[in-house]
């Protein structure tokens, strides 16, 4: 299992960060048909998008196209359990990507719109927060 992360970051340790407010960019279905929109902000991990693509994958069968349009650049950090306050910032355990309410997070095509809601209620439900289908302007 190949896993998302970056190949080169420019900070190592980066800070937390703020997830206020609504998603002003990849807030549209840019590339397919469907998308997979988040209702609410939160940290994904890229273990959870791997999960929600091989549910996407599996139910959408052959003939289907997929977009990931979340890709984790944010490094987390996590100090070792039993640990004393202090001592500096822990090392990087994980990276993450910031989702706030209205990404896109997976678009579809190729298939028809049934195949597709049933592919991400599957996917949905892998993921920690809430989400709905939504479909391109032309569609």
């Amino acid at each position: 299992m190949s896993l998302l992360q970056p190949k080169k970051i420019k900070w190592r340790k980066p800070q937390r960060g703020r997830m206020k407010g609504k998603a002003s960019r990849r807030n549209k279905v840019a590339f397919g048909e469907y998308g997979l929109q988040a209702l609410e902000p939160c940290w994904l991990t890229s273990r959870q998008i791997e999960a929600a693509r091989i549910a996407i994958v599996r139910e959408a069968k052959k003939g289907a196209k997929v977009w990931i349009r979340a890709f984790p650049h944010k490094a987390v950090t996590r100090k070792p359990a039993e640990t004393r306050m202090g001592k500096g910032k822990g090392d990087l355990d994980h990276f993450v990507s910031v989702v706030k309410p209205g990404h896109i997070l997976f678009e579809l095509s190729g298939v028809p719109e049934d195949v597709a809601a049933e592919a991400f209620r599957k996917a949905g439900h892998k993921l920690p927060i809430k989400t709905r289908l939504v479909k391109a302007e032309g569609v």
